[in-house]
């Protein structure tokens, strides 16, 4: 119940969040989403140390993975809503919703790429390829980091049962 609650959380935030007022402040779409990537790097450390120390590692992966997957791309979906905003023509289709972009999003992530939105411009691009690059580090190294910290937890876990208590 709780990854569910959590990612209806992130998204309804993704959906109420004043993001078309990111484009009124002229802060660059990659300097913002470079310090909202490492504020997902700062959640994923505290996930990875939360997995290590729970009582039951691998149920806990699961929730940090209901984080960390909806949170990173939400990210991107705001950063291709604020790009839209900001200029139209940085994507083929004009007026991208909220909802547009998270869909785009998800078909760069699922690696589908179904053509119907496009990145136009070379800022976009950028943006696109940096989320291509970043989405294959999620897939490989990102789960191997969660099974890492749920069989550092299960030996944590092990250890704390054979000592015999003082």
């Amino acid at each position: 119940m709780r990854v569910l609650v959590t990612a209806l959380c992130l998204v309804a935030l993704y959906f109420l969040a004043p993001l078309h007022q990111l484009g009124e402040v002229s802060v660059p779409v990659p300097a913002s989403l470079s310090v909202a990537l490492l504020f997902l790097a700062a959640v994923v450390a505290w996930q990875v140390h939360a997995i290590t120390r729970a009582d039951y590692p691998a149920i806990r992966a699961v929730e940090a993975l209901s984080v960390t997957t909806p949170l990173f791309l939400l990210l991107f979906a705001a950063a291709y809503f604020v790009l839209a905003q900001d200029n139209p023509a940085n994507f083929s289709a004009h007026t991208l919703t909220r909802t547009d972009t998270l869909y785009f999003a998800v078909t760069i992530f699922s690696t589908v790429g179904f053509g119907d939105i496009t990145a136009t411009s070379e800022a976009a691009r950028l943006i696109v390829t940096v989320q291509m690059l970043l989405d294959l580090l999620v897939l490989g190294l990102g789960i191997r980091l969660f099974v890492g910290a749920v069989q550092t937890g299960e030996e944590r876990r092990s250890d704390t049962a054979a000592d015999p208590p003082s």
